[in-house]
């Protein structure tokens, strides 16, 4: 294992141990309670317990940071330079359907720059970690973006509900997190979407920089509305080109 930060060795474990409950929970699906948010907006009762896990964890380690999370909202704490930022399932309509398609993201915000961040895909038990100058890493192992020039041949990753014209090939495969770092280990080629909240792409942005890829400006300091275009730097100009509508 190459060496690591205490803090992404401790998001590491908080990830694992919450992706317990989640197998756990997601092979008795039919069994769960779900609340609705709104018309595309579910909360199981897996992602709250899941939440908490992985809040107790981080907390045990660093009580004062502060905390921006999916379902618990916005905790200030002592220290308001450093954030934790968590996705307790990035990918819950999939998981809700019995779809293997899901992770655990969580992020360190400090002094406004994302400085690390972990993507944990516990059904394919595929973790994706990268941390500020340190490189991007998939299982212990280094990852880059792909190198492919020829957009023709290449696999974007998008989502949300927007009609996308464009000649691009792309997949759907609805979890923002691992879209972002499939992009960093190279299987899609890149990746773009509109509308997606901190939580959802926090960890991606610092996977998909240490994995060599160019993302776009990202002002960190909101929570929603957010907007996606990364890629290898390879291609990154004629995807933007593609994209000049979207």
């Amino acid at each position: 294992m190459n060496s690591i930060s205490p803090n992404l060795n401790i998001m590491i474990k908080a990830s694992e141990k919450a992706s317990k409950i989640l197998i756990r929970d997601f092979g008795e699906i039919e069994k769960l309670q779900i609340s609705v948010k709104g018309p595309s907006d579910f909360v199981s009762s897996a992602d709250t317990k899941a939440e908490k896990i992985i809040i107790n964890e981080l907390m045990k380690a660093k009580k004062n940071y502060s905390i921006l999370s999916e379902e618990d909202g916005s905790k200030i704490n002592t220290d308001s330079k450093n954030f934790w930022i968590i996705d307790p399932i990035d990918g819950t309509t999939n998981f809700l359907h019995g779809v293997p398609h899901f992770a655990i993201s969580i992020a360190l915000k400090s002094d406004n720059e994302i400085v690390s961040g972990v993507i944990y895909d516990p059904i394919k038990d595929e973790m994706f970690y990268a941390e500020k100058n340190n490189g991007a890493f998939f299982n212990n192992q280094r990852i880059k973006v792909s190198k492919k020039k020829d957009i023709q041949s290449c696999l974007f990753g998008t989502g949300g509900k927007e009609k996308i014209e464009t000649d691009l090939i792309t997949r759907k495969s609805g979890s923002a997190a691992l879209d972002m770092a499939y992009v960093a280990a190279g299987r899609y080629d890149g990746y773009f979407q509109n509308n997606l909240n901190l939580w959802d792409v926090a960890a991606g942005i610092i996977i998909v920089k240490e994995a060599g890829g160019t993302i776009n400006e990202i002002n960190l300091s909101k929570n929603d509305n957010i907007k996606i275009r990364a890629s290898s730097t390879a291609i990154n100009e004629k995807m933007l080109k593609k994209l000049k509508n979207f």
